[in-house]
């Protein structure tokens, strides 16, 4: 899903979430040639009936009133903020994106297509009446909430972005249909300090949401483990008829906003185990999104492209060269060096936790086992 309009969501000069690393993942997926690989379409801006399947009409009026108007933005609705200024034409920029998710959710349910990718979307801290975290319209949610209007009775939410997928847990909290799974940053540590292990769900979907809070400082063999020794069986036990996942990219070491420690090469693992994930338990309807991810050349447009490659089913090796046209493009566009390979030279491994038992005095064990403790006998698992 591309529409060159989604860069017009821009916070301003200064601000993390820059949107030329849409545009350089863009310009990225182009050169590697993917664009053969399968179909770059756009789909409408998302209008008011579809905003309402998670908004409330006042935030959507809200935020309309401050895209005509920045300096009249309602603060008491997350807008005019230090995280979300607001600025000309927000809400037309903010419902493109969310129609490019909704867009994506529509083809694969309708069996146009199995896989869909909005790099640009994955705004997941969007609440129904306030922005949060740099994120005005929560597109993933809204592609959640299209499938379940489609008729989808299951839907699982995967997100592996460095902060809880607040959002997306808020809108389905109550509803069984939704299966919304979360590994983050631990929330002592980083915003929005929710995301506890102990958050399972309201009364009618008590299991219905799951948190892994990770320690700082998390690696790659640690962020690996413990969505493996979490995801695949929830995901078995739920029966999705679709995965819909958040790839955010700050979860990585070299992120400026976060403090986990994970490579782009344990990121494009876990692209590919919600690839599989996709085809063993939902016919392999998958929709991916992007999310969080700051540093705008290194990481984010690399991270990207493997999960658009993946998607394509032309995953490209991590060893190969960065085109030399794309590294000239991202120095033109933000004087940075761009990397030379497809890799940050790391050779994830991880110790399976069913094989190698928990160790109660490890920092990531801990957290593993308390999410599962959590919710696994809420889905008929043993912890």
């Amino acid at each position: 899903m591309w529409d060159e309009r989604v860069t017009r969501y821009d916070f301003g000069p200064g601000h993390p979430m820059d949107p030329v690393r849409l545009s350089l993942t863009r310009g990225l997926v182009r050169a590697f040639g993917l664009d053969r690989e399968l179909s770059v379409v756009a789909a409408p801006a998302a209008g008011d009936s579809t905003l309402a399947l998670v908004h409330r009409a006042d935030y959507v009026a809200a935020v309309r009133a401050a895209s005509a108007d920045p300096a009249a933005a309602d603060l008491s609705y997350g807008l005019g903020t230090e995280d979300n200024p607001a600025f000309a034409g927000m809400h037309e920029a903010s419902a493109l994106i969310a129609g490019q998710s909704v867009g994506a959710a529509e083809a694969v349910w309708q069996g146009d297509v199995l896989h869909a990718v909005n790099f640009a979307g994955g705004l997941h801290h969007a609440m129904p009446g306030a922005a949060a975290g740099f994120c005005v319209y929560n597109d993933a949610a809204l592609a959640v909430a299209r499938l379940l209007e489609l008729g989808a009775e299951r839907v699982v939410y995967v997100d592996v972005d460095v902060h809880h997928g607040d959002g997306v847990q808020t809108a389905f909290w109550d509803d069984p249909r939704v299966l919304t799974i979360s590994l983050h940053e631990h929330p002592r540590t980083l915003f929005p300090q929710t995301g506890w292990p102990d958050e399972t769900g309201g009364p009618a979907a008590e299991g219905g949401a799951v948190n892994v809070a990770l320690p700082a400082g998390t690696g790659d063999a640690g962020w690996l483990r413990a969505f493996h020794a979490v995801v695949p069986e929830l995901v078995a036990a739920f029966r999705p008829q679709v995965v819909v996942s958040q790839h955010g990219a700050d979860t990585h070491f070299e992120d400026p906003l976060a403090h986990l420690a994970v490579s782009l090469d344990a990121q494009r693992l876990v692209a590919e185990a919600c690839h599989a994930l996709a085809h063993d338990h939902a016919e392999g309807r998958w929709v991916a999104l992007g999310g969080g991810g700051y540093a705008v050349a290194d990481v984010v447009p690399r991270t990207w492209t493997h999960l658009v490659a993946i998607a394509a089913g032309a995953p490209v090796a991590p060893k190969t060269p960065v085109p030399e046209e794309w590294r000239h493009e991202a120095y033109a566009r933000t004087r940075q060096q761009a990397p030379l390979r497809m890799t940050d030279g790391r050779d994830p491994r991880w110790a399976d936790f069913a094989d190698s038992g928990y160790d109660p005095a490890d920092r990531l064990d801990q957290a593993v086992i308390a999410t599962r403790r959590a919710v696994f006998p809420l889905h008929g698992l043993l912890p």
